[in-house]
């Protein structure tokens, strides 16, 4: 509430007011503040008006009546806020003259008995303690009594619109929440879900939350699809959102199909690192236990390097070698045939050493290719004898 502006003598007049009703005894009052016993405690929704019920009388009047033409009254209400029980001035009818807040105002016209006041337009903040004062006097200005009363307002607020709101993926298998929060409510709203038609279904414990207006779902299914409506209420009103549930099977299949790829390629990954190491490992292994056959044992010179080349086993090394050194001794028979040994085969004779019985050697005439018949016979070539032909090709 908020205090009225108001002169010091009128600051002044409400202290006295408040003293005089604090030191007086109902005994000696001549005057009482009635309030009806069951609206002591009165209840309103927001947004709406009430009315605090209260009259005072005479002492000894047994029924309300009309004032007295020489009655003066002075009306006063007070809102106490809180637990500091702070005071702040509501309405005031002093001398003919009524002031107040734009949303307080007495139900019935003054001079009357009936001194009830009505709050429009109400607020939350309203709730709380209202004292009403009244001062009687006389037309000279004697005070004939004055008393007050107490009255208890609580203004309820109903629910305001709620939000709805998904809480998961909606895919088949998976597990969703739907949520629905008021943000004003008093006292504090109860939730109900329900889903709309043509699939109508109402929502209960344990699955339903009331009152943090929470519902779960458990394996969706596709025919949980649909328009779920929340409604949050409370004894003064109500208010509802809705969402729209939706089931999808692609989500989750996707999901799937993606995480099956992934392992598959992470493993086939893991198998081609595996295999490449495996190969470094044995291509850094072959050259240190590899022999191979092809390796030419070393040789030894058992003679000149200007004779023939001949390797240790007899074996000829080069036979085009040896008749590019060699030059030619005389011509070749004519017609004379001889076997040419493989060259495996063939073996080089020994180099001839000279004779130290002072004998010449005989001249040796190679045979044809420039290879002696000596030579020849020792590789095992068969001389073959060729009769000589006349110019008219007749054999001799």
């Amino acid at each position: 509430m908020i205090s009225l502006p108001g002169s010091p003598a009128t600051s002044l007049l409400r202290v006295l007011f408040l003293g005089l009703t604090t030191l007086a005894s109902p005994s000696r009052a001549q005057m009482e503040v009635h309030v009806s016993a069951s609206l002591t405690k009165l209840r309103a929704v927001e947004g709406a008006e009430v009315v605090l019920p209260a009259w005072y009388s005479l002492q000894g009047e047994l029924s309300p009546t009309k004032p007295k033409p020489w009655e003066v009254p002075t009306v006063m209400w007070f809102f106490v806020e809180g637990k500091d029980k702070n005071m702040s001035q509501v309405l005031a009818h002093i001398g003919q003259v009524t002031t107040g807040m734009p949303r307080a105002s007495l139900v019935h016209p003054m001079p009357s008995r009936n001194v009830s006041l009505r709050l429009r337009d109400l607020q939350e903040k309203d709730s709380g303690s209202y004292l009403c004062f009244v001062n009687l006097q006389d037309n000279q200005g004697t005070v004939k009594g004055q008393s007050s009363k107490r009255l208890e307002l609580d203004v309820l607020v109903p629910p305001a619109p709620p939000s709805c709101h998904l809480r998961g993926v909606a895919h088949v298998g998976a597990n969703m929440t739907l949520s629905c929060q008021s943000p004003r409510s008093k006292p504090t709203a109860q939730y109900q879900w329900v889903r709309s038609p043509p699939s109508s279904q109402v929502f209960f414990a344990p699955v339903l939350d009331a009152i943090h207006g929470s519902l779960s779902l458990k394996n969706l299914s596709t025919s949980m699809s649909g328009v779920y409506i929340c409604r949050a209420h409370n004894e003064v009103g109500s208010a509802q959102c809705n969402v729209t549930l939706t089931v999808s099977t692609g989500p989750r299949a996707m999901v799937v199909a993606g995480a099956v790829v992934g392992t598959m390629v992470g493993l086939g990954l893991l198998a081609g690192l595996v295999l490449l190491y495996q190969r470094r490992g044995k291509a850094l292994e072959e050259p240190a236990n590899d022999i191979k056959e092809d390796a030419i044992a070393p040789r030894t010179l058992l003679w000149p390097k200007g004779s023939d080349t001949i390797s240790k086993n007899g074996t000829l090394s080069s036979v085009t070698s040896a008749r590019a050194l060699r030059p030619p001794q005389g011509p070749s028979r004519l017609g004379a045939l001889t076997p040419t040994p493989s060259l495996s085969s063939q073996v080089l004779p020994s180099p001839r050493l000279p004779r130290t019985d002072g004998a010449h050697p005989q001249p040796i005439s190679p045979g044809p290719g420039g290879v002696s018949s000596s030579a020849l016979s020792r590789m095992g070539a068969v001389p073959v004898m060729v009769p000589a032909q006349s110019q008219a090709g007749s054999l001799v």
